[in-house]
């Protein structure tokens, strides 16, 4: 665990790997030492998603420049089983990487499970609490920015009609749907929010864009005119539809989406975007362990410490931002309290 990364190539084979540490008399579940810098394990959709999983990379790419270590990078598919995650997080450790972190509520549990194994190594869950003294649990609190988008949903719409739009309903999205819903109402009473998920618990609903696109339309034909979509790659579906429609607003997700080179040709259709400090958090992890400190435990990002924020890029919201700001400070404060659960309708 408190081991410095070397930089060293990576991708030798597990069969090359277990010759090797036998050669060495090494113990089977453990790298020995041999770091070869962090392993990434990305949820669906992987690193190009313009959201979440890019904003994972980008704090790897960040250690990578500036710290000078390596690192490998996996994907999950759709539809994975627990042993799926298990077995790609075993893999990662048991070839030397440290830290290894699951991208994602998904890897909650499986994070947890496979620490245990491997007691010199140093993981991290994004979105998930730490249950293994091995484990650094990110978890963000996405309702408290997720409010703002509705203030700023609530001033900029001119139907007084919003959707938000989520992957799938599980308990992390319902916090961007419960924050936005809060943040609306609190704005604008007469404002009609309409709520609704792409799939009820497949992960494919983080990477569904065709979903997304007809999930829009009928929004926007239902004169819905600012749409919130929290569904990972799949919002780019969502964006592009809003795009084609003028006078409407798309709010974007996790990374700041206006800057997002894949998403360069929607870019003045999105009125800002919900951030999280994914990438700060797991350079600060990255970090720790190079510098033979690792983190362990829980670190909750709010938005008094910047931890979650709306973008400004196109300055869309330049002529509402003293409300937004204004409803910043009464969170910050505990003025105002955002619920991480949807009001009952």
């Amino acid at each position: 665990m408190h081991r410095v990364s070397k930089i060293v190539a990576a991708g030798i084979a597990t069969a090359a790997l277990t010759l090797s540490l036998s050669a060495c008399g090494e113990s089977s579940t453990e790298s020995g030492g041999k770091d070869k810098g962090v392993g990434l394990a990305f949820d669906v959709g992987g690193r190009d998603d313009h959201s979440f999983n890019e904003a994972a990379a980008r704090g790897v790419d960040k250690a990578e420049k500036d710290l000078g270590v390596k690192a490998k990078m996996m994907t999950a598919k759709n539809g994975e089983t627990e042993a799926d995650r298990e077995q790609r997080l075993s893999s990662l450790a048991e070839a030397g990487y440290n830290p290894v972190i699951g991208v994602g509520f998904n890897y909650g549990k499986s994070v947890n499970k496979v620490a245990k194994d491997y007691p010199k190594t140093t993981f991290g869950v994004v979105d998930s609490p730490s249950e293994a003294k091995n484990v650094y649990g990110m978890v963000f609190a996405e309702n408290e920015a997720s409010y703002l988008a509705g203030v700023a949903a609530a001033l900029k719409s001119k139907t007084h009609k919003v959707g938000f739009i989520g992957g799938v309903n599980n308990a992390l999205i319902q916090k961007f749907q419960a924050g936005f819903e809060q943040g609306v109402k609190d704005t604008d009473p007469k404002a009609k929010v309409t709520s609704e998920y792409l799939y009820a618990n497949d992960d494919k609903g983080f990477n569904d864009p065709a979903a997304a696109k007809g999930k829009a339309k009928g929004m926007l034909d239902a004169g819905i005119d600012v749409i919130y979509t929290a569904a990972g790659q799949s919002g780019n579906g969502s964006i592009e539809t809003v795009a084609g429609k003028k006078g409407t607003w798309a709010i974007g997700v996790d990374s700041d989406q206006y800057q997002q080179p894949g998403l360069a040709q929607y870019k003045n259709s999105i009125l800002t975007s919900v951030m999280k400090n994914v990438d700060v958090a797991v350079f600060d992890l990255v970090k720790s362990v190079k510098d033979k400190k690792p983190l362990t435990g829980n670190k909750s990002y709010t938005l008094k410490d910047n931890g979650v924020r709306l973008s400004t890029s196109g300055g869309f919201i330049d002529d509402i931002q003293g409300k937004i700001d204004a409803a910043k400070k009464k969170i910050a404060s505990g003025q105002v309290k955002v619920s991480d659960t949807p009001a009952k309708q």
